[in-house]
């Protein structure tokens, strides 16, 4: 079973959207609300956030270590991608960038995207640097670390958020399929 985690992002129906639509079994709460259990859960996908909360960090990095160290499939979207990253080591900045759709260029392989996806995003904080162990999937003009991988897992990040294009959501259908 999938757990979204709702960190208050305005987005985060758009992502219950495209996993209901794949016709996965999946839970969806807020991180305010995720217990001490997350055995139950064989993978998971952390939304965005509307603003920057100690708390909210603290129950994302939580389930963050739980899938590195149960090697379980993740999905971070937007500050979920930028958790991850901060929670194995990298810093952030703000991004001068506003919201737009615009193209990523994926430059490494991986089983979930390929190619050039058309993506929409709206970055207030963006990844600055990665640690060793976080790969650099894909860039754009916009953002140098667009899509981000844990190596040696099936842990990914994408500072856009692919729920809200189409590309996006196919994606999140290979994820799914992990």
């Amino acid at each position: 079973m999938l757990l979204v985690v709702d960190n208050g992002s305005s987005s985060t129906k758009d992502i219950i959207d495209a996993v209901d639509s794949n016709g996965v079994d999946f839970e969806s709460a807020q991180y305010t609300k995720i217990g001490s259990n997350l055995d139950r859960f064989d993978s998971f996908i952390l939304s965005g956030r509307r603003r920057r909360d100690y708390t909210t960090n603290v129950a994302n990095s939580r389930i963050i270590r739980h899938c590195v160290a149960q090697e379980k499939p993740l999905l971070g979207i937007c500050y979920g991608a930028e958790i991850l990253a901060l929670t194995m080591g990298g810093t952030l900045k703000v991004s001068p960038s506003r919201e737009s759709i615009y193209d990523v260029a994926i430059s490494d392989s991986n089983p979930i995207s390929y190619g050039t996806l058309s993506v929409f995003g709206k970055h207030r904080l963006e990844i600055a640097r990665l640690p060793d162990t976080v790969l650099c999937l894909a860039s754009s003009s916009a953002c140098r670390y667009e899509m981000i991988q844990l190596q040696n897992s099936k842990i990914f990040g994408t500072q856009f958020h692919p729920e809200l294009t189409h590309d996006g959501r196919m994606l999140m259908e290979q994820f799914l399929k992990l």
